[in-house]
């Protein structure tokens, strides 16, 4: 088994602290993956997910997208859907931003990915346009903001995917938060990308892939689309 090192530290981005889990490969890394969790932010599921992603030759660093949270605002899913509202583009990328800073510095590794999933995904459909990153896997990620979420800092992703570095893009085709419209309407602005593809698995529901307690978990599936995107990140 391969030797792997692993910590949580912190970033500081803004004046504020920003909790991470760093974790790398014994030698020299192939490459960094940025990971941004669910709505139910950073705990041993993706700390495991990290590690997973180490054995692959990976520098990898995950943060908590809700950290500037109070505790009752984190106590529940329905008490973080309700506050994602409140969460900016601005200052979630720059925390993407940061830890893939953190990789650059600790890891010496220059080709970064950023890989998400749920609100994750969504989140790296925008980092995905920031210019930050060369690679991006998004799984079940909103195309849309979801009514619920919408506030002031918030941009579509649709609005900015024209301008994505090569990104994976994997939905359920009975999911409702990426309805077949959604999915048709990011087939159009792609139509002339060869770098970017969307696989839709029929029938798989929100969540099929990252967490196998979930009913939704479908196991096939999820290994295959999981493989697809180890290739799609490796340099």
């Amino acid at each position: 088994m391969q030797e792997l090192t692993a910590e949580t530290t912190v970033l500081r981005v803004d004046g504020d602290e920003v909790p991470a889990y760093h974790v790398r490969p014994d030698g020299m890394p192939i490459a960094g993956v940025v990971l941004h969790p669910d709505i139910m932010g950073l705990r041993p599921l993706f700390e495991d997910m990290a590690r997973r992603l180490a054995t692959h030759g990976f520098a990898v660093a995950a943060i908590d997208p809700f950290s500037r949270y109070g505790d009752d605002q984190r106590a529940s899913a329905e008490a973080r859907m309700a506050a994602v509202a409140q969460l900016d583009d601005a200052t979630q990328l720059a925390d993407l931003e940061a830890a893939a800073n953190l990789l650059v510095v600790e890891d010496d590794v220059f080709t970064i990915s950023v890989m998400g999933f749920c609100i994750g995904g969504y989140y790296t459909f925008k980092a995905a346009a920031s210019d930050r990153f060369d690679r991006a896997v998004a799984f079940y990620g909103m195309l849309r903001t979801p009514e619920p979420w919408r506030g002031p800092g918030h941009r579509d992703p649709l609005d900015v995917l024209a301008n994505a570095c090569p990104t994976l893009a994997v939905f359920g085709g009975a999911d409702p938060y990426t309805p077949p419209e959604d999915i048709e309407a990011l087939r159009k602005i792609w139509a002339d990308r060869k770098d970017c593809e969307i696989i839709v698995i029929e029938g798989a529901e929100h969540g099929f892939v990252h967490d196998p307690d979930r009913p939704a978990h479908l196991p096939e599936a999820a290994a295959m689309v999981w493989e697809k995107a180890l290739a799609w990140i490796k340099p």
